[in-house]
């Protein structure tokens, strides 16, 4: 009888990129929590920290993408690393929920709609006008679909 090829999973020969990410991972929250031990927010005021993690964190990641997908021939885990690894690491939507959910327990409702509103249009702004920023720089133009 003859032996069946073994099929591989899926996501074996991925360990590199998972690595890549876990690594990254733990780079980005460890700067996340560091800039919240700098500027805290108190109780239910405007959580400035975490609209500011995730604005910066947005244009970085708009900046990233433009180098690694029209400037440079990135690396296979430089993507993952930076992308998925530190910047998502770093950027704490998790964190803008628990601070609205905090907002509306405080009696704060129309805070809580601004800052659900505004983290939300600041970071596409944040992503998109980094991009155009970098592409710019760069002397390039906007691909079309």
């Amino acid at each position: 009888m003859e032996e069946r090829a073994r099929r591989p999973l899926p996501w074996q020969g991925e360990w590199p990129v998972i690595g890549a990410v876990a690594v990254g991972g733990a780079i980005g929250a460890a700067a996340r929590y560091g800039v919240g031990l700098l500027w805290p927010t108190a109780g239910a005021a405007f959580p400035w920290t975490t609209l500011l993690v995730n604005v910066v964190g947005c244009a970085l990641m708009g900046v990233l993408m433009v180098l690694i997908t029209e400037v440079w021939a990135a690396h296979r885990l430089l993507r993952p690393f930076l992308g998925t690894g530190i910047l998502g690491g770093f950027t704490t939507f998790s964190t803008y929920t628990v601070d609205i959910q905090r907002l509306l327990a405080a009696g704060r409702l129309t805070l809580a709609l601004a800052y659900l509103a505004g983290t939300l249009l600041a970071a596409l702004a944040a992503v998109a006008l980094a991009g155009s920023a970098t592409r710019t720089l760069f002397g390039l133009r906007r691909r079309t679909a």
